[in-house]
């Protein structure tokens, strides 16, 4: 190959690799969120918060997060604090079902897809890590594992806003 074909095959993708990084949308049905989430909002880490421990992990076959349900109060602020005690990658996505079914289904063809948003985590297995999250509306949530087969294997919790 010329020097020049080279070059254009690499600065394309070069381009390829780094667009993603900039582009205001990602793939479809991942879409950063205007600053609207389905379960609230990001909350404040400098102000108090609830702490709830989510242990997720695999058992007999199945996949988990534990407490499988969490009850809140309309406005209130929740430190949650994430552990992987499991072998495999976990994440920690907090939506409606219906986003994170959307969410899901993006996945399935970006299975390696990174997370940036302040509604999510992903930990390696034995990380520890942190969402501090404020509840603004009431009504029913999930948080839910969205690798490919995760959810399909049990991996989603409830969040009850009162």
């Amino acid at each position: 190959m010329k020097l020049k074909q080279l070059v254009l095959i690499s600065a394309a993708g070069t381009a390829l690799l780094v667009a993603p990084a900039y582009a205001g949308e990602g793939p479809p049905g991942h879409h950063h969120h205007d600053d609207s989430y389905s379960a609230g909002e990001p909350g404040n880490p400098k102000k108090p918060a609830r702490i709830v421990q989510v242990t997720m992990g695999e058992s007999d076959g199945k996949m988990t997060f534990t407490p499988a349900k969490v009850e809140v109060k309309k406005g209130e602020q929740i430190k949650f604090v994430l552990r992987n005690t499991g072998e495999l990658e976990h994440e920690f996505i907090l939506a409606s079902t219906a986003d994170n079914l959307k969410h899901a289904e993006a996945m399935k063809k970006n299975p390696d897809m990174e997370h940036d948003d302040p509604n999510g985590k992903r930990l390696a297995p034995k990380k520890n890590d942190e969402i501090v999250w404020k509840f603004t509306k009431k009504g029913e949530f999930e948080y839910s594992c969205l690798i490919p087969g995760h959810r399909e294997a049990g991996m989603t919790g409830t969040v009850v806003v009162k």
